[in-house]
């Protein structure tokens, strides 16, 4: 009978934890896993995921594909898509394989595995800049386009019967709600947000093929 160990040869993670107790593993996993909150709650299901993954690829992108197709063409609207795919595959994968490449660590975060690539503080001057600058542009449009698709709803439900609200406030209103959500404590607490957005976003890609 074996415990999995013995025919393991290579130096990785898998060594580093044969070589202790089943107590000592189990205390380091406790603490890597408590080390970082978002990743403290385990209680997490396989649809949970789902529900996450369809909310945050079926979006303003994927509404944006038929317009770029148009624009670019058949032949390089199709390369392009081909060769985005194979950098996200290529960057999922990556991300996959050093999350745990150093044993007793998990790189969490962006910028911990740019510190291990390229030192503590180049590294913190490569990835930072980044990461604010597509943060900071992301949050803008998707505040204006909440804020927008909030006034069209507003305008269509009442039409002529409504006092007309500046755009402001709506955008102001839609901020609103993402700063409550954003102090959840984990993706669990939003499980049924992600649901109904997988839903909406579905029923409008569903209506883009019908139409």
């Amino acid at each position: 009978m074996t415990d999995g160990c013995s025919d393991v040869q290579t130096p990785n993670i898998s060594n580093y934890y044969c070589s202790k107790s089943a107590d000592e593993r189990s205390a380091e996993e406790r603490a890597i896993d408590a080390w970082l909150p978002v990743t403290s709650n385990r209680n997490a299901k396989w649809w949970y995921s789902a529900f996450h993954n369809v909310t945050a690829m079926v979006g303003a992108g994927v509404l944006g594909l038929p317009y770029a197709l148009a624009q670019l063409g058949w032949g390089a609207g199709v390369a392009v898509l081909v060769i985005s795919w194979i950098i996200t595959f290529y960057t999922l994968w990556q991300m996959v394989e050093m999350h745990e490449m150093v044993p007793g660590k998990r790189f969490d975060r962006y910028h911990e595995l740019g510190q291990h690539a390229f030192g503590k503080k180049l590294g913190l001057w490569i990835i930072v800049p980044q990461q604010l600058i597509v943060e900071v542009g992301v949050d803008i449009v998707y505040m204006v386009t909440g804020g927008q698709s909030l006034k069209k709803f507003y305008d269509l439900v009442c039409k002529k019967d409504c006092k007309d609200i500046k755009l402001t406030y709506f955008i102001m209103i839609f901020a609103s709600v993402h700063f409550v959500i954003s102090h959840l404590p984990d993706f669990n607490s939003i499980v049924g947000v992600s649901l109904a957005a997988a839903v909406m976003s579905l029923r409008y890609a569903y209506y883009l093929f019908l139409y």
